[in-house]
C-alpha cells in the first residue's frame, strides 16, 4: 500500500485496491476537495495536552498501536482481553449488555465499564497506560438503559423547529450516559433521508439539509459543551460522533447499506451540508457509512476521508467505521482491510471480528502493507480523543462525576424536557372541529397501538430493533393510553380502554391509535410507502366508530410518512405522533382542553418532509414540507383525497419468506426427498406428498388457518422456502440476524433436525443441526431463532441464497410452521446453538 497520502485539494480518484490488483474506479466516484468548503475545527486540545500524545506514542510497541485502532463489542470481548490485546474501545451493540443481559440494570453497566477501564490500565513497568473510551448508541436519550428518559426520535424532532431544544435533549442525555460509565455516543445521526422506504429514515432530522444543518450543532454542543480546551468529562458531557458519512440517506431505492448513485454536486450540497456545523462545533468523531458512493465503499473512499474531509475541511478528529464496514470494501473481510486504514480510517467497529483483524493488521504493519506513519497518524488521532475527553486524569468511571447516580436515569426534569419534545413534535394534519377535546367527556381510546411503549419509542430502544419489550421494562414512562387517562380525568371526564374499538357505553369521542411496530435497520426497509396489511385494522375500527355517528380522531405512530388516505378521509381529526418515546403524556396534552375550555398547548409542528398522497415514492404529495395545522386557525374543512395506493399490496420488505399459512410473494413452499426429488410445490391443503409419506394441513395460529401442519413418516423428507431468482443476505448475516421459525412441534422429535440453504438452487453443503426442535415444549408456538452465521458458517454463499429456510427431517415427526422472517435476537424465543465462525 502507499504511504499517508498527502491531504492534496486537487481532483483525486479513489482506487481499489482488491486482493492482487489495483484498478481505476469510474469518474463518477472521484472528488474534487477544492470545491467542498473549507472549514475551521476549533482548538479543543492545550499545548502540553498534544504533547501528552506524543510522547505517549513514541513510547508505544507496534502491538500496542495495533490496539488503539480497534474497538470490540462487549458480547465478544472480556476485560482480560481488552488487557492482553491493549484495544482502545468497546461498544455495546444494539443487543449487547453487561454479562450478555442487554437488559441488565444500571448498576451492571457501570461495573463493566470499570473493569474495562482497570483492565486497560493494568500495564507493565515502562508501557503507556492508555484507558479505554466505551462508545454506545445513545440514539434518542440513552436508550439502551432500563429507566432512562426515551426522546422523540430524531423524524419527529425535525417537526418542532426548535434547535434550542435540540440542545436541551442532548444535555440531558449526556448526563444520563455519564450515569453507567460511558464516554461516546454515536450520535447525532445526520443523514438527509431522500427516500422514506429507507428503514434508518426515522433517524434522520429531514429530507431537507438546511434544517438538519440548523439542528447539528446545537445537538453536538448539548452532547459535548461548546468547544473548548477543558476537558469534556470535565463537564456533565460525553464525546459525540455525526454518522454516517456520507449520504447514507441518498442510496438508491433507499436499500440500506446500498449506493447513492448521485452526483459529486448533490452529494455535497444535501449530505455534506450538516458536515459543516458538525466540524464547526468540534465534533469529536465522524462514522462513515455501510454505503457506497457510486460504487465505492465509503469506508475505503480516500478521496471522501483523507482529502475532503480531513484535508479541505479540516476535520481533526477520529474516523471510525461502522459495524464490521470495512468487511463490505472490495479486496476485503471482516478479518482484514488495510485497504480502509490507508483510505484514512482511524478507528474498526470490529465488534466480533476484533482478534481475526488485530492479527492481520499486525502482520500488515510489519510487512509494510500499511505504512507506519499512517498508523502513528490514527493512533494519534484515538489518543487526542482521550486527551480531549480527559480519559487520562479522570479515574475510573464509577469515581467520576455523575457516575452512579442512578436516579437521574429519567429524573423529573428530563422526562419533563422529553414531554416537551413530544408535544413541540406533533403535527395536526386534519382538523374538522373535533379537537381539542372538550372537559368532562368520555373518550374511548382504541387501537394496536394505544398501550405499547416499546412501540412508541421504536427501534434502538432497550435492544436493536426494539422489539419484543413489554411495558414493564420502562419503569416511569408512560404510554399513550395512560397518559390519555390522566388527561381525560384532570379535566373531569373519564377514558376507556378498548383495542379493538368495543365498547358498553357510548363515548363522546374515540382516539384510535394505530401505525408503524418498531424497527431498525435491515428490518425497517420497506418497497412501498404503506402500512404494511396486518397493520391497517385500526383504519376498519375507525369506520365502524364513525358510522354510529362517533367522532373519530386519528393517531399515528410512524417512523415515516406514510399513504394512508382511507384514515385521513374517516377520521374527524387525524395527528402524527412519529415516534414519541417515553412520555406519552406530551401526545395527550395536545389533544385536551383544559378545565376552562381552552387548549393549554397549541400545536406547532410542521412536517419535516413531504406527506405522500400515494404509495409510491416519488409521487404526489398530499401535504408538503412544512405544512402544519394550529388549533388557533380554526377548524379546517376537509375535502376527500383518492383512495388508491397506485402500488401493489403485498406489504413486504423482502425479509418475510412465509407468514399466515402462505409464501410471500415470489416464494414458494415445498416439500421433497432430501435430495430434492419428488417436489412438491404445495399451493393448497389439504394435500399429500411423496407418495402419501407427507401430508400438508392448515391449522390455526393468529388466524384461521394461518399455520401449515406437515406429519410426517418414518422415511423422512425436507420442507423449504424456495425462489427462482437468489437473494443477497450477506449484509444482513454480517449485522447478526437470525432465521427466524415460528413453529409448533406436534410430536416427539429423538434426532435434531437438519437446517440448510440452497444457494443458486443447489445445496449449498451448510447442513446445520438444530437440536432445539425436539426441546420445544410439544404443542406449543414457538419462534426459533437460527443465526445466520450458522449457515455461512457451515458453508453456505450468503450473496446467492435461493432457499433461505430447508429443514431435513429423518424420523417419524409432526410440527407445523405459521411464519419465516429474518428478524434479531428479541424477537425468537429460542435461540439455536450453532457455531457462527
Amino acid at each position: 500500500m502507499a504511504t499517508q497520502p498527502a491531504l492534496a485539494q486537487t481532483a483525486q480518484t479513489d482506487t481499489v485496491v482488491a486482493a492482487d490488483a489495483p484498478g481505476d474506479m469510474p469518474v463518477e466516484a472521484s472528488v474534487h476537495p477544492e470545491q467542498w468548503p473549507e472549514i475551521a475545527f476549533p482548538r479543543v486540545l492545550t499545548e502540553a495536552g498534544e504533547a501528552r500524545v506524543q510522547a505517549i506514542l513514541a513510547r508505544m510497541t507496534v502491538e500496542q498501536k495495533v490496539g488503539q485502532i480497534i474497538q470490540a463489542d462487549i458480547a465478544s470481548v472480556t476485560p482480560e482481553d481488552v488487557r492482553r490485546y491493549r484495544l482502545g474501545s468497546v461498544l455495546n451493540g444494539g443487543n449487547s449488555g453487561p454479562g450478555g443481559d442487554d437488559l441488565a440494570p444500571a448498576e451492571k453497566w457501570l461495573e463493566l465499564a470499570d473493569a474495562l477501564y482497570e483492565a486497560s490500565m493494568d500495564v507493565a513497568v515502562g508501557e503507556p497506560a492508555i484507558p479505554i473510551v466505551w462508545g454506545t448508541d445513545a440514539v434518542h436519550g440513552h436508550s439502551n438503559i432500563i429507566g432512562a428518559t426515551i426522546f422523540p426520535h430524531n423524524v419527529g424532532l425535525g417537526a418542532t423547529r426548535d434547535p434550542e431544544l435540540i440542545e436541551r435533549i442532548g444535555q440531558v442525555t449526556a448526563v444520563e450516559i455519564r450515569v453507567t460509565g460511558q464516554e461516546w455516543t454515536f450520535a447525532p445521526t445526520v443523514a438527509v433521508p431522500q427516500d422514506y422506504r429507507w428503514g434508518r429514515a426515522y433517524e434522520g432530522y429531514s429530507s431537507d439539509p438546511s434544517l438538519v444543518a440548523a439542528y447539528v450543532g446545537s445537538m453536538i454542543r448539548g452532547l459535548q459543551g461548546p468547544p473548548s480546551i477543558s476537558p469534556i468529562l470535565a463537564g456533565p458531557h460525553v464525546a459525540a460522533s455525526t454518522k454516517h458519512y456520507l449520504a447514507d440517506g441518498g442510496t438508491t431505492d433507499g436499500r440500506d447499506q446500498g449506493d447513492a448513485a448521485i452526483s459529486e454536486l448533490e452529494l455535497r450540497l444535501i449530505h455534506g451540508a450538516p458536515y459543516i456545523p458538525a466540524i464547526e462545533n468540534g465534533v469529536a468523531t465522524i462514522m462513515t457509512s455501510f454505503s457506497s458512493w457510486n460504487g465505492v465503499k465509503l469506508s475505503a473512499h480516500r478521496g471522501l476521508i483523507t482529502d475532503v474531509l480531513k484535508g479541505r475541511m479540516n476535520f481533526d478528529g477520529m474516523v471510525i467505521t461502522d459495524w464490521n464496514a470495512h468487511g463490505q470494501v472490495a479486496g476485503c473481510s471482516n478479518a482484514s482491510c488495510p485497504r480502509a486504514v490507508d483510505a484514512g480510517i482511524d478507528m474498526f467497529m470490529a465488534p466480533d471480528s476484533w482478534r481475526m483483524f488485530y492479527d492481520s493488521t499486525l502482520a500488515q504493519v510489519r510487512d509494510g502493507t500499511i505504512a507506519m506513519d499512517r498508523l502513528d497518524d490514527a493512533v494519534a488521532r484515538v489518543l487526542r480523543l482521550k486527551e480531549r475527553l480527559g480519559l487520562f486524569a479522570m479515574g475510573k468511571p464509577s469515581q467520576r462525576a455523575l457516575s452512579g447516580e442512578y436516579d437521574l436515569l429519567g429524573a423529573p426534569d428530563h422526562r419533563a424536557v422529553a414531554r416537551e419534545a413530544v408535544r413541540k413534535s406533533m403535527v395536526l394534519l386534519k382538523n374538522t372541529g373535533v379537537l381539542p377535546l372538550q372537559p368532562g367527556g368520555r373518550i374511548l381510546v382504541a387501537g394496536d397501538a394505544a398501550n405499547d411503549i416499546a412501540r412508541q419509542s421504536g427501534g434502538w430502544t432497550l435492544s436493536w430493533q426494539g422489539t419484543g419489550l413489554e411495558n414493564d421494562l420502562f419503569p416511569g414512562a408512560t404510554s399513550l393510553w395512560s397518559g390519555i387517562e390522566q388527561a381525560a380525568r384532570a379535566t373531569g371526564g373519564s377514558a376507556q380502554l378498548s383495542e379493538d374499538g368495543t365498547f358498553m357505553q357510548r363515548p363522546d369521542a374515540a382516539i384510535v391509535i394505530f401505525g408503524e411496530t418498531p424497527y431498525a435497520e435491515f428490518q425497517g426497509d420497506i418497497t412501498t410507502l404503506q402500512l404494511r396489511p396486518e397493520l391497517r385494522s385500526p383504519i376498519a375500527t375507525m369506520r365502524r366508530l364513525k358510522e354510529q355517528g362517533i367522532p373519530v380522531i386519528a393517531v399515528m405512530i410512524t417512523g415515516r410518512p406514510l399513504y394512508v388516505n382511507e384514515a385521513l378521509n374517516t377520521a374527524d381529526a387525524f395527528v402524527t405522533a412519529w415516534l414519541p418515546g417515553s412520555e406519552g403524556g406530551g401526545v395527550a396534552d395536545m389533544l385536551f382542553a383544559g378545565r376552562n375550555g381552552v387548549f393549554a398547548h397549541d400545536f406547532q409542528g410542521l412536517l419535516p418532509t413531504g406527506w405522500p398522497a400515494t404509495a409510491k415514492h416519488g409521487g404526489p404529495m398530499l401535504f408538503p414540507f412544512g405544512y402544519g395545522l394550529r388549533y388557533a386557525d380554526g377548524p379546517r374543512a376537509w375535502t376527500p383525497v383518492p383512495q388508491e395506493s397506485g402500488v401493489s399490496d403485498d406489504g413486504s420488505n423482502g425479509s418475510v419468506f412465509f407468514e399466515l399459512g402462505s409464501p410471500a410473494s415470489s416464494w414458494s413452499l415445498i416439500v421433497s426427498e432430501d435430495d430434492g426429488s419428488n417436489a412438491l410445490r404445495v399451493t393448497t391443503v389439504p394435500v399429500d406428498a411423496l407418495h402419501g409419506r407427507v401430508r400438508i394441513s392448515a391449522t390455526d395460529h393468529g388466524v384461521q388457518e394461518g399455520a401449515r401442519s406437515f406429519t410426517i413418516d418414518s422415511q423422512g423428507a425436507a420442507i423449504e422456502l424456495a425462489a427462482m431468482d437468489p437473494i443477497d443476505i450477506s449484509r444482513e448475516t454480517n449485522g447478526d440476524m437470525l432465521l427466524l421459525s415460528t413453529v409448533r412441534r406436534d410430536s416427539s422429535i429423538t434426532d435434531a433436525l437438519s437446517m440448510s440453504m440452497r444457494c443458486d438452487g443447489n445445496p449449498c453443503d451448510n447442513s446445520v443441526p438444530i437440536a432445539e426442535f425436539g426441546r420445544l415444549a410439544e404443542r406449543e408456538w414457538t419462534t426459533l431463532g437460527i443465526p445466520l452465521k450458522c449457515f455461512r458458517a457451515a458453508g453456505a454463499d450468503m450473496g446467492r441464497i435461493s432457499s433461505p429456510f430447508r429443514i431435513t427431517i429423518n424420523q417419524a415427526a409432526a410440527l407445523s410452521i405459521s411464519r419465516v422472517a429474518l428478524g434479531s435476537l428479541s424477537d425468537a424465543g429460542v435461540i439455536a446453538n450453532c457455531k457462527t465462525d
